[in-house]
């Protein structure tokens, strides 16, 4: 019986700002791979890096942008590629910026922050929409669990 491999060499995370009309997502659009959709910060794990810290080192990389709090998202984006036969997991996490100026990297052409309905029409894959949803009901609706909080300091 043959199996399909399943991955896990990459992070997720969703960048939220708070503002007076309510909380805004942070989405980019791609240059590279999936080129002239708009996504999340993602990016791949380097050796000797773990999870988290792979994330903030690519929201450094591809915004310029630092958090002010960061959790586990406690979900993971999850995807078939049939170019690999093989199925990727990648964590999720969540960070919470003030005002920043966003400098992106060669990887992106473009930003925007939206709210959680627009963010949701502009993602290309129902995994992204899910995992929106999800940080928007357990990151914003209610205050995130203490348990899920990463200390970055």
């Amino acid at each position: 019986m043959a199996e399909i491999p399943i991955r896990s060499f990459l992070v997720s995370l969703v960048v939220l700002r708070e503002t007076p009309e309510g909380a805004r997502v942070l989405l980019l659009r791609r240059t590279q791979s999936l080129a002239g959709e708009w996504c999340q910060v993602a990016g791949g794990i380097e050796e000797g890096e773990t999870a988290w810290q792979a994330a903030l080192r690519e929201l450094k990389e591809e915004t310029g942008l630092s958090p002010g709090r960061f959790y586990s998202a406690d979900i993971c984006e999850q995807f078939y590629e049939a170019d690999r036969d093989a199925i990727t997991i990648a964590p999720v996490f969540v960070a919470f910026v003030t005002d920043g100026e966003i400098t992106l990297n060669e990887e992106h052409s473009d930003y925007r922050w939206v709210g959680f309905d627009e963010a949701r029409m502009m993602v290309p894959f129902p995994g992204q929409k899910r995992v929106l949803s999800h940080v928007e009901n357990h990151f914003l609706a209610k205050e995130p669990s203490k348990w899920l909080k990463i200390d970055i300091s």
